[in-house]
C-alpha cells in the first residue's frame, strides 16, 4: 500500500524523551523498571503507531503524495502498484487495490459485494489499529456470491439487520478494509473495475434509509509521517490507544506503559522523570528494536534459504504476544492471515550466503508439476533488499505469477525457471525474468488461499510442499 515508517531502522536518537533535570519525582519506576518498560512499549507500540502513520497519510493528509480518499470514503486504485507507491512497505503489485478507512464510533458500517465470477478471486481484509485481522469476506471466506456485511466497532450494542450475511467486530474504533480483486493481465483491468464498481460501503443509518445518529466528536488528529513517527512514537502511541479499548490481556502491559505516564490519562511526557531515566528509557527503546527484529528474523523456519511462516492474524491469535504482532508489523504490515495468503521471504540462497544482483545473477526453477499449490494463484515480487520496495526497472515488471505461466518459456523437461538478474538476460528469455536491483534483494513469494490438501504449504514452515531454493547462475 504506500510509504510505511521504517522505524526499526531509525537512529535511536530519532526518538524524543523530554526531561526535566530540575524534577525529582519520589515514587517513579527505578531506572532498570523504566529501560524494561520502555522496551516493552516499544514492541507493544509499534503496530499501533505504523497503522496510524499509514492512515494518516492515506487518509488524514491531503498534501501527502500518498493521500487516497477521506475517511468513510471507497477509492479504487485502476492499477497494481509500482516502485512510486511508497507508503507501506513490502507492498503487493498482484491485485489491484480499493481501500477505505471507518470511522465506528458513531454507528456500523455495512460492506456490500457483487456477485463475482467464479475464476476470479478477491478478498477483503477488515484489520484494525491494532494490526488485527478480525474478519474477511471474499472468495475463500464467504464465496464469490453478493452479500452485505456488517462491521461494527467496539462498543456498538445495536441489532444486526434482517438480511445481513455475517458481522466484523473491529477492536479499534477505526478501522481499514483493505480489497484485493484479481488481474488476469493488463487487459484485464476493464473488468477488474466493474468488480470494483460492485463494492459499496454505506453507513448503517444510510443502508437502512434511516436518520443518521449523532455525529461522534471532532478529534484532533496528530500529524504524524515516517520522521514524526520517529520522533513523537510515544505520544502518538498514546493517541492509538485513546482509540483502541484495551482487551483482557492487555490489562498487564498497559499498567507497565501508565507507571511511566503512557495511557495514563494525561498527555504523555517523560517530563517529570530524573535525567538517569531518560538515558534507560532511550536504552530500553535501543532493546525492543533489537529484539524486534530478531523476532522477525525468526518467523517460521528457514527452507531451502526462504523464510516460512506466519504472523498475522486476529487477537486469539497473538494472545499478548506483543513481541509477535510487531515483527509481523516490521516483516511487512498490514499481511493476510495464513488461511488467505501466505508469504514465504527469501535474501538467502539455500546455504545462507545473501543474495545480491549487484555482484551475481540467479535462477530460481520450480520443477513441472510443483508449482507453489493455491486454489487462487501464486507470484513471485522483487524488492530492494534495503527498502522493502518495489524497483524501478525497464519492463516495468515487478512480479512473476501464475497467470503468466502460458507465455513463459518452459524447460524440456517442463520445469521454468526464472532468473534474477539486474540486466536482462536476452531476448529469448526476457518472459521469464525478475527484473533485480543492483544489490541486496528481498523477495517474497505469495500463495493466495493455499492449498489445505497435500502437497500444502500449510501449516506454514511445517506443510507437505517446500519452496525451490534459488541458485547462484554464474
Amino acid at each position: 500500500m504506500n510509504r510505511l515508517p521504517r522505524l526499526l531502522t531509525a537512529s535511536i536518537a530519532a526518538i524524543t524523551i523530554t526531561t526535566n533535570p530540575c524534577t525529582a519525582q519520589v515514587d517513579a519506576p527505578s531506572a532498570d523498571e523504566v529501560k524494561a518498560i520502555a522496551g516493552d512499549a516499544y514492541a507493544y507500540g509499534l503496530p499501533l503507531v505504523m497503522a496510524y502513520t499509514a492512515s494518516y497519510e492515506f487518509w488524514l493528509n491531503k498534501a501527502s503524495s500518498q493521500y487516497k480518499s477521506p475517511i468513510g470514503q471507497l477509492v479504487h486504485s485502476r492499477r497494481v502498484f509500482t516502485y512510486e507507491d511508497t507508503a507501506v512497505i513490502v507492498p503487493n503489485s498482484d491485485t489491484p487495490y480499493s481501500f477505505i478507512c471507518l470511522d465506528l464510533r458513531a454507528e456500523p458500517h455495512v460492506v456490500s459485494v457483487p456477485e463475482v465470477e467464479k475464476e476470479r478471486y478477491y478478498s477483503i481484509q477488515f484489520v484494525d489499529w491494532n494490526t488485527f485481522n478480525y474478519g474477511y469476506v471474499g472468495s475463500r471466506a464467504t464465496g464469490n456470491q453478493a452479500g452485505d456485511y456488517l462491521v461494527a466497532g467496539p462498543d456498538w450494542k445495536g441489532e444486526v439487520p434482517a438480511g445481513i450475511k455475517g458481522v466484523l467486530r473491529a477492536t479499534s474504533q477505526f478501522t481499514i478494509a483493505i480489497f484485493r480483486t484479481q488481474l488476469f493481465g493488463p487487459d484485464d483491468m476493464p473488468n477488474v473495475a466493474k468488480v470494483q464498481d460492485g463494492y459499496q460501503v454505506k453507513p448503517l443509518s444510510t443502508f437502512l434509509k434511516q436518520p443518521a445518529p449523532p455525529a461522534a466528536p471532532a478529534i484532533d488528529f496528530p500529524e504524524s509521517n515516517e520522521q514524526l513517527a520517529k520522533a513523537k512514537f510515544f505520544e502518538l502511541l498514546e493517541f492509538v490507544m485513546q482509540l483502541s479499548p484495551p482487551g483482557p490481556e492487555e490489562t498487564e502491559i498497559r499498567a507497565k506503559l501508565a507507571s511511566i505516564g503512557i495511557g495514563s490519562g494525561k498527555k504523555f511526557s517523560f517530563k517529570d522523570l530524573r535525567p538517569a531515566h531518560k538515558a534507560a528509557a532511550l536504552e530500553g527503546v535501543k532493546a525492543g528494536m533489537a529484539k524486534v527484529q530478531e523476532r522477525a528474523n525468526s518467523i517460521g523456519k528457514r527452507i531451502n534459504g526462504w523464510q516460512v511462516g506466519s504472523a498475522f492474524g486476529d487477537r486469539d491469535l497473538y494472545k499478548g504476544d506483543w513481541l509477535l504482532r510487531a515483527a509481523a508489523a516490521q516483516a511487512g504490515i498490514f499481511g493476510n492471515t495464513a488461511g488467505e495468503a501466505v508469504y514465504p521471504m527469501t535474501r538467502w540462497l539455500p546455504d545462507g550466503e545473501v543474495i545480491d544482483t549487484g555482484k551475481h545473477n540467479y535462477t530460481l526453477t520450480f520443477p513441472a508439476g510443483q508449482f507453489p499449490p493455491a486454489h487462487a494463484f501464486w507470484s513471485v515480487t522483487m524488492y530492494d533488499g534495503k527498502s522493502q520496495l518495489l524497483i524501478k526497472n525497464p519492463i516495468n515488471r515487478y512480479l512473476i505469477n501464475s497467470p503468466m505461466l502460458p507465455g513463459m518459456k518452459k524447460n524440456d523437461d517442463g520445469s521454468v525457471t526464472l532468473y534474477i538478474q539486474k540486466d536482462s538476460p536476452g531476448a529469448d528469455k526476457e518472459a521469464n525474468w525478475l527484473p533485480a536491483p543492483d544489490g541486496p534483494v528481498y523477495m517474497v513469494m505469495r500463495l493466495y488461499w493455499p492449498k489445505t490438501e497435500a502437497p500444502s504449504i500449510l501449516p506454514p514452515g511445517e506443510g507437505s510442499w517446500k519452496p525451490p531454493g534459488i541458485q547462484k547462475a554464474d
